[in-house]
């Protein structure tokens, strides 16, 4: 019988720790979002410290001014490359649940086809639209924002990302009127294999003022079948969605949904789920979405670093909250490098940290891993359905880390 029943994993969106061994690729082959967070405080002349992920072996695998390599680390650590290509939060977070995809999502760099963008005009009584460019999220507000409260036409925007991104006035377009319109988006790009479809709600009234509210919702392609989630839904184990793991995975195979958009909020939901489920078998997959949304694509590397050294004092209470057969792990899916060109994703590496209260856990260094559905494996093999790995094409690729760490 496995010793392990309950799995906590946490993202921390966008946390990647150097530049991938295809980076080159893409643009990114000096980006590396902490160690580049940390010089950044270093050149400041300000405190940056992560005391809690150090003695948890993040110094192991990441040269990170400030964090230190540790003699004893309290965690298992490793540092995973995708096999998937594209740098997006879907590709990464398909990956972790075993799926490597063969192609990268669209793109696009000039916008969305007008014919589509009529048509979907047409089919929601919309009076046009603005913008249908890449662009950043907060820039365009600006812009475009007066003109949408005036119009009632909504700001279109895409990025580096396979996103149809809608920006809407909560006040005055409504946030009911905003997910139809990008419900019907969906039904429309899904021939074309958009990604995402994502309502952006803002309030406020004139530029300089908007603010981007929590009520954020991400409209998915349909994962590959099956994933980790539902070979845990059919083994009746429960899964817990938490920030916005329920629309990475399109609504499927998750049975307690948490709908959050903050860090902050996100953290005390994890520790309400892990208080409500105590005792039962499952997983709980949460996504810390600001390191991503406010700090990396708004290139602040001061707010990013502020928003690490949080999480890390969070860290203790989480710990806390494990039981003795309960595994937590750390890890993220892209990287977003404040400090590198652009407003676009990064492609990197990530850590993974794992560490469990259970008696027979064995803290080590795996090293380099091929691979983010190791997270998929690992959970898997934890709770004792190694059975099902072969059924994960990118689990199936894994190296057997539970049983190395004396959690299988």
């Amino acid at each position: 019988m496995a010793c392990i029943d309950r799995v906590i994993l946490v993202v921390l969106d966008s946390v990647g720790i150097g530049a991938a061994a295809d980076a080159a690729r893409f643009g990114d082959a000096s980006a590396n979002t902490l160690k580049h967070v940390a010089e950044w405080y270093q050149g400041k002349g300000q405190p940056f410290a992560l005391p809690n992920l150090e003695r948890w072996g993040l110094g192991q695998i990441a040269a990170v001014p400030g964090v230190h390599p540790v003699a004893r680390p309290q965690a298992a650590t490793a540092t995973l490359a995708a096999l998937s290509p594209g740098k997006d939060t879907t590709t990464g977070h398909w990956e972790m649940a075993g799926n490597v995809l063969p192609q990268e999502w669209p793109l696009f760099p000039q916008g969305f086809d007008e014919e589509l963008m009529q048509r979907w005009c047409r089919d929601n009584d919309l009076p046009g639209w603005l913008c249908n460019a890449p662009a950043s999220g907060t820039a365009v507000l600006d812009e475009f924002g007066e003109e949408h409260r005036r119009t009632g036409k909504p700001i279109v925007y895409t990025s580096g990302d396979s996103v149809f991104q809608v920006a809407c006035s909560e006040d005055t377009f409504g946030l009911d009127r905003l997910y139809a319109v990008c419900r019907s988006a969906r039904a429309l790009l899904d021939p074309l294999g958009v990604g995402r479809v994502i309502a952006r709600p803002f309030i406020g009234e004139r530029a300089g003022a908007y603010t981007r509210t929590e009520n954020r919702r991400d409209f998915s392609m349909p994962p590959p079948a099956p994933n980790l989630l539902d070979l845990l839904v059919a083994r009746q184990h429960f899964v817990a969605g938490i920030g916005k793991i329920e629309d990475i995975f399109a609504h499927r195979s998750v049975t307690l949904v948490e709908h959050t958009g903050r860090n902050e909020t996100s953290l005390l939901a994890t520790s309400e789920v892990m208080a409500r489920t105590a005792g039962q078998r499952g997983l709980i997959f949460t996504n810390l979405i600001d390191f991503d949304q406010l700090h990396g694509h708004r290139r602040n590397p001061g707010s990013y670093g502020q928003a690490l050294m949080d999480f890390d004092a969070y860290l203790p209470i989480l710990e806390a909250s494990c039981g003795p057969r309960d595994l937590l792990m750390l890890t993220a899916d892209h990287g977003n490098d404040p400090t590198h060109p652009g407003s676009d994703h990064t492609r990197e590496n990530v850590p993974l940290l794992f560490w469990s209260p259970a008696a027979s856990f064995m803290a080590q260094d795996f090293g380099p891993v091929s691979g983010f559905a190791a997270i998929a494996r690992l959970t898997l093999d934890s709770l004792g359905l190694g059975g099902d790995v072969a059924r994960l094409d990118g689990a199936a690729r894994s190296p057997a880390l539970a049983a190395a760490s004396g959690l299988a």
